[in-house]
């Protein structure tokens, strides 16, 4: 008698796209060696969620569908694809499919990772557009790597990004070759120069606008003043403004500090 698998071997072609809701893997199977069978329903199959990871491993170990491009994306898209084939599919993938990989909700947490790695590592290389994809939508790891990145076409964007958080900008505040364009936005916006550690990372900034730092050093506690007064991580032409403000503050106490929302 003949099996539910030799059945979906040799099924015609009009009847395939039914036998591709199946939930029995073993007609899945059958269908993979129909010759008839080609990577559009493959693709097509692979938008399954519920494929398990067995079956999926199978279809990575078939080099007839391995050499297409459609189908190792549908792959490396799916939330269940083995670990290790995974990993190799996700390295094939072109930018602009890494980039949808690290915002894909169902997607392998690993791989979407990995994703964010390559992707972060050739931000350079990106469009203007998928930059701008990044910067409105995330993730979170992308867009801290976009404001070091510093793009001017972007920057704005990142800045106002909720996705954007402290840790992103005092990282980006740490860097030697941040663009000074980056620095000036980070001390002239509204959200980020009114928090207290980001504004002490502006005062070892070289490239912080001396009016900024003008306006920051009231709102900074003595203890603080003290401390970046003979600190060598504060630029020298900084230190005479920190320097004042210390004296002012001993002599004076609080009554000589301006508005530090300035």
């Amino acid at each position: 008698m003949e099996t539910d698998r030799q059945r979906a071997r040799t099924a015609p072609q009009e009847e395939i796209p039914v036998l591709l809701h199946d939930a029995r893997e073993e007609v899945l199977e059958g269908l993979l060696e129909n010759p008839l069978f080609n990577d559009n329903h493959l693709c097509l199959l692979l938008g399954r969620k519920d494929l398990s990871s067995v079956f999926l491993e199978k279809i990575t170990s078939r080099r007839e569908w391995m050499g297409s491009y459609r189908v190792k994306r549908a792959l490396a898209f799916h939330p269940r694809v083995p670990l290790t084939p995974g990993l190799s599919l996700v390295r094939e993938l072109y930018l602009s499919d890494l980039v949808l990989l690290t915002f894909a909700p169902s997607g392998n947490p690993a791989l979407r990772h990995l994703a964010q790695e390559m992707v972060s590592a050739r931000l350079p290389q990106l469009p203007t557009a998928e930059k701008m994809k990044i910067a409105r939508r995330g993730p979170p790891r992308l867009t801290g790597a976009l404001l070091i990145d510093g793009s001017p076409e972007v920057l704005s964007t990142v800045l106002d990004s909720p996705l954007l958080n402290e840790g992103h900008v005092l990282q980006a505040l740490s860097r030697i070759t941040l663009p000074s364009r980056v620095v000036a936005g980070i001390a002239n916006h509204g959200r980020w120069s009114n928090i207290y550690t980001v504004r002490l990372a502006l005062l070892r900034n070289a490239q912080t606008p001396l009016a900024r730092v003008l306006a920051f050093l009231p709102s900074i506690s003595v203890t603080d003043l003290r401390i970046l007064s003979t600190s060598t991580s504060v630029p020298s032409k900084f230190q005479p403004h920190i320097r004042r403000e210390l004296t002012n503050r001993m002599q004076y106490g609080s009554a000589k500090q301006r508005d530090s929302r300035i």
